[in-house]
């Protein structure tokens, strides 16, 4: 009764939004046109089937398959996750950006990890702060979402289950970090997401018309690996790992997390609020880089913008 309830809300919003436009374009039935080169031009792999036969199947079909969604919802046993930014490392590579947008099929305009330029005072020079979801252990966005979209899973971490979303936006206003993204355009199917089952865990395909944010990456974590913003950076900026095993890595440097916390003096952005963020920042001295190469491989415009918009820690 309760999943109906909320898939009838669900198509109330968008009858008052989106669906007349996409109607009128057929936008659905393009999406499902494209998807079919998409699949017919898919990259082959070799395996061997049980009886000795050597064939060829699509990429996508070896892909893990997404877990169920009550598993989904309870998390990872055992696990408390989280994750450690070196901020005496960052000079705006941006690659934690663009990974993560890849790994979770985002247009450019749509930064699920955003990169400020930072300054305590003036007195100091400036830094680059990466700024991903929290995934809070008293989240904002959980108590005021109405149907259970945005929840907290006992693994740490803070997921949106578009199946759910209704696009209310109201976690968008409760999150003090303006660390959420509305969905306003149809995402552009890939050969892999054309033939991928949605998960909460995957964030993949996402939906118009709903709500999606950095979401650690828990699939990843199922299997072992890390999150695609900790290997994609080139400088170990991003560490992740378990707290309850106490480890945090950056792919290539490993670390005690509680050691590394209190001996770099680690702390929480806004810890204020009393928001209780699982992601840790280490302050940026004796810092690897002068901030201005952050400018180095950005346009004009954008040096502009981070020259006019230095956010003032204090």
């Amino acid at each position: 009764m309760e999943e109906r309830k909320n898939e009838q809300t669900r198509r109330a919003f968008f009858s008052k939004t989106v669906p007349a436009a996409l109607g009128v374009l057929g936008v659905g039935g393009l999406l499902a046109e494209a998807c079919k080169p998409a699949v017919e031009d898919e990259e082959k792999v070799s395996v061997l089937t049980p009886d000795g036969k050597l064939v060829q199947v699509n990429k996508s079909a070896m892909a893990p398959q997404p877990v169920s969604p009550e598993e989904a919802r309870e998390g990872i046993p055992g696990k408390k996750f989280v994750m450690v930014i070196d901020l005496a490392r960052c000079k705006n590579a941006r690659k934690c950006v663009s990974e993560c947008q890849k790994m979770h099929n985002q247009p450019a305009e749509d930064e699920w990890i955003k990169v400020f330029l930072m300054q305590d005072s003036e007195d100091t020079a400036p830094y680059w702060f990466p700024k991903p979801c929290f995934h809070c252990n008293q989240p904002p966005c959980v108590k005021v979402c109405p149907v259970g979209a945005t929840y907290k899973r006992t693994d740490g971490i803070v997921l949106v289950d578009t199946d759910r979303c209704i696009g209310c936006k109201f976690c968008m206003t409760a999150c003090p970090y303006s660390s959420r993204v509305f969905q306003w355009k149809e995402e552009v199917k890939t050969a892999e997401t054309c033939n991928t089952k949605y998960s909460p865990e995957t964030s993949v395909p996402s939906r118009v018309g709903t709500v999606g944010k950095c979401d650690f990456c828990p699939d990843m974590a199922r299997q072992g690996k890390l999150p695609g913003c900790v290997t994609g950076c080139p400088n170990g900026v991003i560490f992740f790992g378990d707290k309850n095993e106490d480890i945090v890595t950056n792919g290539s440097e490993s670390f005690r997390f509680s050691e590394l916390v209190h001996d770099r003096a680690g702390y929480h952005f806004m810890a204020e609020l009393g928001t209780e963020p699982n992601v840790y920042y280490l302050p940026p001295v004796d810092r690897l880089f002068d901030y201005e190469k952050g400018f180095n491989d950005l346009s004009e415009e954008q040096v502009d913008f981070y020259k006019s918009s230095i956010v003032k820690k204090h």
